[in-house]
Parts: C-alpha cells; sequence; structure tokens
C-alpha cells in the first residue's frame, strides 16, 4: 500500500506555490516530486545498512528550482536535448523556435512550469497543456505525467501526449543520481552496466554529426560493468567535446518494448539502480558541469560538485529533426505518444 501525502514547499518569483506530493511505500522508501516542473525533488532508499539514503540530486526549497541551470529532477520537453539551429520542418513548413543554447533549441520550458497535480490511485498524475504559440512548435500539446512508487522500490513514470496538428516531441526525465546520497561525492566510482552497442557521434556543438559509432574499444563501451570514472580522463575526442559522458546511446532491444538498459550501483551504500524504458535511446550524462549551477546550493550545504550525479534521460535521439535515419520524432493528429521508463532500487550485498 502506497501513502501519498500533500505539502507546501515555498513560493516562487510569480508568488504562486508549490506543492510537493510524498509517496512512500511498505519499505519505506519515499519519492517526493513537485507540481514545479513535474520535478522529482527527493528519492530515499535504504541501503545496505537500512538507513535511508536520498539518491537525487535536487533542492531543499522552490527558488532554488528557479534559479536553477542545470534541470535537476525536471521533466523536460516539448522536446528533451538539442535542435540544431533551433528551427525544422514538418510537412514542408518551417518552424522556428525559441533559441536557448547559442543557436540551439535544448530541452523545452517545462522544467520551469506549475503543474497541476493529482493524487490518482496509487500514483501521482501531471497535466499539462502547451498552446502553438509556445517556443514555436505547432499544435496545442496536451498530456499527462505519471509517477508511481511500487511497493518492489521502483519509481514508473509514464508519458502520454496527443496534439491538436502534427508536431514533434521528446520527452524525458532529467533526475540526476548519486547513489551515496548526500554526501557531496562524486559519482566515478559507481560501478554501471549500460545495454548499448553503439551511440550517435557528437560534432563541436554537442549535436549529432549523422554518424552511429559503434562502442567496441572505446570509452564509451559500459557492455561490460565497469566504474564510471574508469575512462573518463581518457584522450579520446567523443568525451573532450563533451567534456566527459554526455552521450545518446542506442540501447539494445525493440524500442517501444519496456526492457532492462542499464544497472548502476554504488560500492560505497550497496544501493543498485536497474533502469528499464520504452525508448529507443538514452542520453548519459556524467553531470560535467553540475559543479557551475547557478543556484547557490544543492540540498544544503551542499554544493554538489563536477560529476556529482549521473544521469540516464530516457529519449530518441537529439536533433532527430534534422536526421532522416534517426527514429522519428514526429507526432501526428489524433496519434497519442507513449513512454514509460522505471528506476528500480535493490541492494547488492557484495559490494
Amino acid at each position: 500500500m502506497i501513502k501519498i501525502i500533500t505539502e507546501p514547499f515555498g513560493v516562487i518569483e510569480s508568488g504562486k506555490s508549490v506543492k510537493r506530493f510524498v509517496m512512500e511505500n511498505e519499505n519505506g522508501m519515499k519519492v517526493a516530486v513537485l507540481d514545479y516542473g513535474c520535478t522529482v525533488q527527493s528519492i530515499l532508499v535504504p541501503d545496505r545498512d537500512g538507513v535511508l539514503r536520498d539518491v537525487a540530486l535536487g533542492y531543499d526549497d522552490a527558488s532554488c528550482y528557479e534559479k536553477g541551470s542545470c534541470f535537476l529532477g525536471a521533466f523536460v520537453g516539448r522536446y528533451a536535448n538539442r535542435i540544431g539551429n533551433a528551427a525544422f520542418t514538418l510537412n514542408g513548413r518551417i518552424y522556428h523556435l525559441k533559441k536557448n543554447e547559442g543557436e540551439n533549441h535544448l530541452h523545452g520550458t517545462f522544467a520551469h512550469r506549475l503543474f497541476e497535480g493529482v493524487v490518482k490511485d496509487n500514483a501521482v498524475e501531471f497535466r499539462f497543456e502547451s498552446p502553438p504559440s509556445e517556443e514555436g512548435y505547432p499544435g496545442t500539446l496536451k498530456g499527462k505525467v505519471l509517477y508511481r512508487l511500487t511497493d518492489d522500490n521502483a519509481l514508473e513514470i509514464e508519458y502520454t501526449a496527443v496534439c491538436d496538428e502534427d508536431t514533434v516531441i521528446n520527452l524525458t526525465n532529467h533526475t540526476y543520481f548519486n547513489l551515496n546520497g548526500q554526501d557531496g561525492s562524486d559519482v566515478l566510482e559507481h560501478v554501471m552496466r549500460l545495454y548499448a552497442d553503439s551511440f550517435t557521434e557528437l560534432n563541436e556543438d554537442q549535436l549529432p554529426t549523422g554518424r552511429i559509432l559503434g562502442v567496441d574499444g572505446t570509452p564509451l563501451d559500459f557492455r561490460e560493468e565497469k566504474a564510471i570514472g574508469a575512462d573518463i580522463d581518457s584522450d579520446f575526442q567523443q568525451l573532450r567535446l563533451a567534456s566527459g559522458y554526455d552521450h545518446n546511446m542506442i540501447l539494445n532491444g525493440t524500442a517501444g518494448t519496456l526492457r532492462e538498459i542499464a544497472r548502476v550501483k554504488s560500492p560505497q551504500t550497496g544501493i543498485t539502480l536497474t533502469a528499464s524504458t520504452t525508448e529507443p535511446a538514452v542520453q548519459f550524462y556524467s553531470g560535467n558541469f553540475v559543479q557551475s549551477d547557478r543556484a547557490p546550493h544543492g540540498k544544503a550545504p551542499v554544493r554538489y560538485p563536477r560529476y556529482g550525479g549521473f544521469c540516464l534521460e530516457a529519449q530518441h535521439y537529439p536533433d532527430s529533426v534534422h536526421h532522416p535515419d534517426f527514429p522519428d520524432t514526429a507526432l501526428k493528429k489524433g496519434e497519442t505518444y507513449y513512454q514509460k521508463t522505471v528506476y528500480r532500487f535493490t541492494i547488492d550485498s557484495s559490494s
């Protein structure tokens, strides 16, 4: 049985109040989500000694989420990741988007919006509506993001959306995990296995070149488990371009089916995260710039260091709108977009 309580979480600059929804299962695991940005604010998981560890990077107050620049825990969209030159062509028409990362468009505005949250069965559901004027995307997009905590210590996230015109869409969650908890450590000793045989090559603007490269013989090969930091300082061009890992990893298995894609564990706490998704790819990010966050601190008094958290952002490929060979991110009028991602937590007592 899942218990859910709703409580205030401060006020943003507009004067509007932010709510926090706290879900707790029978094992004592807790997940808190905010109606600001549909944000995963905390994930409390028992370690090998039964001590609760908060394994999600975040902040203690709403104002920091407004000031923050790293999308900690946020729901991002309409289009996760980058769109080159902040423009795309759909049905013969060019759409110009807001330039929010140099000449490019990154993630969109959802991370800094208030959503309508409701408790539904054993879950929290957030509804959203994005008008056609918002950032230049066509059509009115309506959808829901559902967060569900299960009694076997899994956080399930489901996304659905429809649009009254043809549009493009790529949604994800941007939680940064540190399985050591909030001790200010980095994640370089976390051990990861990632089921991806290939990745999309980056250019100097961190946009895909269009080439699909194999991971074999590169630092991006996590098909056998290894520490996140084992090869992060390698003299490998793709790592230099991103200042660490920030790569679209093409997942093995069949897109559209929920399958395990990664397993990460902390030798320090024994906490293991197993990620599953229906998406064709995951953006693996090693928190290369989290130390430069514009918020004054993380969860006080900690200020997160470089590599202070890792992200597994399940999504379609970045900049797919400019690469016909990539999986299509178009959403046709009358069709329903659907995505499911699951983060499950267990204990590896042998660590």
